[in-house]
């Protein structure tokens, strides 16, 4: 059987989280395939916010399998803090959580490192969470890394001192920052004790095992396409493949087996920390955008920024993702408007339009914003498109225009009664 994904088609915050867990009762597992700890999906269970940073997002139903992928890089420390949290939530978390013997680990000194590296850019930085992926997945490439399934050899032990001693020499480099390696490793070894509870699986073919008994199976990606670090707004990205290309390095699988890429994308863009970001509305509406969505990073807690829906940069997701059917989500922050924007065109350096994601975005001249009549609706038993506001229904059906992909979903609010689908 085939393997369907979700992607985030922005630059992250775009709702995965609530769209995976909808969809999660429809599969027989969700496989998370890239990132770690930088990574926050955010769900409401009863009222209550529940954010996953590690976790697959479809370990709050009791008939599903979760594996974090081989891509994943895993900071054992959170991990098991996320584990605790959401236990009451998930009872037999034990039983269907999984991890790749290959998922790579975040070492105390790999966040040491991200945080002294981060602090030496000065007026540079690149918007590091801080929490040590740009530095593991350093390792992995430079064929350094510590592997989840060295977590039960001997060897363990010095293996992670042979690593910690190369990063030790490394910061050697940088300017002395506060942090308590000793505290560090002591609740890093406790940890890694804790997760010996938990299965660690050769995932390549524990997927192949579930596809060949007939298991419909999701990948859900974590961050934004244009995040990614090769089709994102390098170097202002994260450190893996967040892309669609990504799930078949990520998980073991054969490109062929996917059939279903699902796009997220909210009905206006936001961004966390420093980057180019075309459609940015650094005024009123901007601030107003913010406020009305809750734009907070769920990692960091940092204000996002805020712009109108930019259909070039949601065009070029869509063509390097291969996406079969969008998901619009927080069309209810745009309630109350009296215009909303679709950023329709770039103006490059030579003020020309086009319709083209360039290399970087930073020397564009401007962009060309198509004003549409706002509207006025309150959330409620909404049983189809044909229910909405005329003007919000002209607003999607400009964006899917846009885009080029048609929509199978929308959301109107954090609880999962909160969507319609099947459009």
């Amino acid at each position: 059987m085939p393997v369907d994904a979700v992607l985030g088609l922005q630059w992250g915050d775009e709702g995965k989280g609530k769209i995976v867990d909808f969809l999660a009762n429809q599969y027989q597992a969700v496989c998370r395939f890239q990132g770690g700890p930088n990574a926050g999906h955010t769900l409401y269970l009863e009222g209550e916010k529940c954010v996953l940073h590690t976790l697959p997002s479809g370990i709050f139903r009791s008939n599903v399998l979760n594996l974090i992928g081989n891509g994943v890089v895993i900071d054992p420390i959170t991990l098991v803090g996320e584990m605790e949290r959401v236990r009451h939530h998930a009872p037999d978390l034990n039983e269907r959580l999984f991890v790749s013997e290959r998922a790579h680990l975040i070492l105390p000194t790999h966040r040491w490192i991200d945080m002294a590296s981060e602090q030496a850019r000065g007026q540079e930085k690149i918007g590091s969470t801080l929490r040590g992926i740009g530095p593991c997945y350093m390792d992995k490439t430079g064929r350094n890394g510590l592997r989840a399934g060295e977590l039960r050899m001997p060897s363990l032990r010095a293996s992670y001192q042979a690593l910690k001693e190369k990063h030790l020499q490394f910061l050697k480099q940088f300017p002395k920052i506060d942090f308590d390696l000793d505290a560090e490793e002591r609740r890093w070894f406790e940890a890694v004790d804790h997760l010996m509870s938990l299965r660690f699986v050769n995932s390549p073919y524990w997927m192949a095992s579930l596809l060949d008994k007939g298991a419909n199976l999701l990948a859900e990606g974590a961050q934004g396409t244009m995040l990614d670090v090769d089709q994102g707004t390098y170097p202002y990205v994260t450190s893996s493949n967040t892309i669609a290309a990504g799930i078949s390095t990520g998980l073991g699988i054969a490109p062929s087996s996917l059939r279903r890429i699902v796009g997220i994308a909210k009905a206006y863009c936001t961004r966390v920390g420093a980057g180019p970001f075309p459609s940015e509305l650094e005024d009123e509406t901007g601030e107003r955008l913010r406020k009305a969505g809750n734009e907070f990073g769920s990692t960091t807690g940092r204000p996002r920024r805020c712009g109108w829906m930019d259909l070039v940069q949601l065009r070029y997701a869509c063509l390097i993702n291969g996406v079969t059917d969008l998901c619009i989500t927080k069309i209810d922050v745009l309630n109350g408007f009296d215009e909303v924007g679709l950023a329709d065109a770039y103006i490059d350096a030579e003020g020309n339009g086009t319709q083209e994601m360039p290399m970087d975005p930073a020397t564009l001249r401007g962009v060309s914003v198509t004003k549409l009549p706002g509207w006025n609706w309150t959330p409620s038993k909404v049983g189809g498109l044909e229910q909405l506001p005329d003007a919000m229904r002209h607003f999607i059906e400009m964006l899917c225009k846009g885009a080029g992909v048609p929509i199978s979903m929308l959301s109107f609010g954090p609880e999962r009664e909160h969507l319609l689908t099947d459009l």
